[in-house]
């Protein structure tokens, strides 16, 4: 029914309202692989030379990011957003897949909402997982009890 054009145009365009201009171009290059749900044929995945990217989310519309996405989009960011950054003594839990607790927030993109995809980093900004804001960013770094982020996934999961 439609072109791949069509559906690459879609998904960078999402990608761009969800992480910023430009990001889609960077995150999903014309060689990207789109595959659609058997059940309801709507986007489901986007792979790169057989490495999943990301996963379309269809009750929110927007992505999931892996840690490669995340890599890729952090990377090409000229404005970083959507970023926590953590204590070195809590990356190699959060590697593993561990939630970021807010005592752990050294740093964080001011303008993250609760519920929004985030990217976790360490000091020097090598991404170390991806998961969803539990907390706003002003309240990561105020706050000293509770989850601020739910992992998804770590660089270092088993």
């Amino acid at each position: 029914m439609f072109g791949r054009r069509f559906h690459l145009e879609r998904i960078r365009k999402i990608a761009d309202y969800q992480f910023g201009s430009g990001a889609g171009e960077n995150l999903f290059p014309d060689n990207v692989e789109i595959f659609f749900s058997k059940r309801t044929g709507r986007i489901r995945y986007i792979y790169l030379d057989g490495k999943l990217l990301a996963a379309l989310n269809p009750t929110t519309g927007l992505f999931t990011l892996t840690i490669e996405g995340a890599r890729r989009v952090f990377s090409s960011m000229k404005i970083k957003r959507l970023w926590v950054k953590v204590s070195d003594d809590s990356v190699p839990f959060v590697e593993r897949g561990g939630d970021v607790f807010a005592k752990h927030v050294i740093e964080s993109d001011e303008d993250i909402r609760p519920g929004e995809e985030v990217i976790i980093i360490d000091r020097e900004g090598n991404v170390i997982a991806v998961g969803r804001a539990v907390l706003s960013g002003a309240e990561m770094k105020a706050f000293k009890r509770g989850i601020a982020v739910k992992v998804r996934r770590g660089r270092r999961e088993d």
